[in-house]
């Protein structure tokens, strides 16, 4: 046997029975050859950490926009701790732990510059609406590699658009990092606002730490144990008590942080800035790189600013913003 052979043994011997198995994947949009080594979930794992999408997330906003600091995370820095969650559960449940971090790992690639305050000014500009699942989707089947897309398997396209909301993922694996996404932001959410200074420990509500606990670590802790020990069979479930906890938490957290004065004024200047950026690139499209000039041929002019812009990271956004409407200075020889 080859050695994905051996680990599609393993696989059928050692998983549950409501996990994916990779030989029994829906296959691919156009097909391959196995590889002799790497089941079809460990070739999709490696495709999106290698592709360029992957590595635009370092500079891209999670929460605070450009803060500063080295200890803020970044969209790239929020997959990793989804995936490390999501595997956390996966383990535990025996699910198939390769499908869950390829999920992971992809579920944010057509996130916005800026963070979801990008998506929602980009959602306003587009005819038909903006959504980074979406998105996300657009990028692995399309835009990455020129137009070829990196051709993953079904299960992982699938887990990716579901990961937000909606429907919920035909694999328990893509309901995993669904939930994992939700424990990830909220919890590291208040480290990052407590360290901001926007944020101070002991205002977080004491109905929802008492069950959870005081610190990231423990609530991240409460919240894994107690999702495996009430998620029997097929069904991705809390516990009532956890379940009542985590929404409180949540409930407080867009009561305050996210509405937070500060960061509120900060996100107009993001408006104007995806608004100029949108409404100058429509205007002319030749300022555009021709991969995207391609789309705006095949597909509209909305649609490609929509891929450009959505792909940028917050630097970027900013330099072309800068380019595009800040007078240089003269030189004088």
């Amino acid at each position: 046997m080859t050695i994905r052979e051996q680990t599609e043994t393993i696989e059928r011997l050692t998983l549950s029975r409501y996990a994916t198995l990779s030989q029994a994947s829906q296959g691919r949009r156009r097909p391959e050859a196995p590889d002799p080594m790497r089941s079809c979930f460990q070739r999709d794992r490696d495709r999106i950490i290698h592709c360029k999408a992957f590595r635009r997330l370092k500079q891209k906003t999670q929460v605070f926009l450009s803060p500063e600091g080295d200890h803020y995370r970044t969209r790239l820095t929020h997959t990793l701790e989804v995936a490390q969650i999501a595997r956390t559960i996966a383990r535990a449940l025996r699910l198939n732990e390769d499908l869950t971090e390829a999920i992971a790992l992809g579920h944010d690639l057509g996130h916005t510059p800026f963070g979801h305050a990008g998506e929602r000014a980009l959602d306003k500009l587009c005819p038909g609406g903006f959504s980074h699942y979406l998105q996300s989707l657009r990028v692995v089947d399309f835009l990455e590699k020129d137009g070829q897309g990196l051709n993953l398997s079904w299960e992982v396209r699938n887990g990716i658009v579901t990961h937000t909301k909606g429907a919920w993922a035909r694999t328990k694996e893509g309901c995993t990092v669904r939930i994992a996404d939700h424990i990830a932001f909220l919890n590291h959410d208040i480290e990052d606002a407590i360290s901001a200074g926007v944020l101070d420990a002991a205002a977080l509500p004491t109905e929802a730490t008492r069950v959870l606990g005081n610190t990231k670590s423990r609530r991240i802790t409460t919240m894994i144990n107690d999702l495996v020990a009430h998620s029997p069979r097929d069904i991705m479930q809390f516990s009532p008590e956890v379940e009542g906890a985590y929404n409180t938490l949540k409930d407080f957290m867009y009561a305050t942080v996210y509405v937070d004065k500060e960061a509120k004024r900060e996100e107009k200047k993001v408006d104007r800035l995806v608004e100029a950026l949108y409404e100058r690139f429509c205007a002319e499209p030749d300022l555009m790189p021709n991969f995207y000039l391609q789309i705006s041929f095949n597909e509209g002019i909305d649609r490609a600013v929509a891929d450009y812009i959505s792909g940028m990271s917050d630097e970027f956004a900013t330099r072309q913003f800068e380019e595009l409407f800040v007078p240089k200075k003269w030189t004088v020889l």
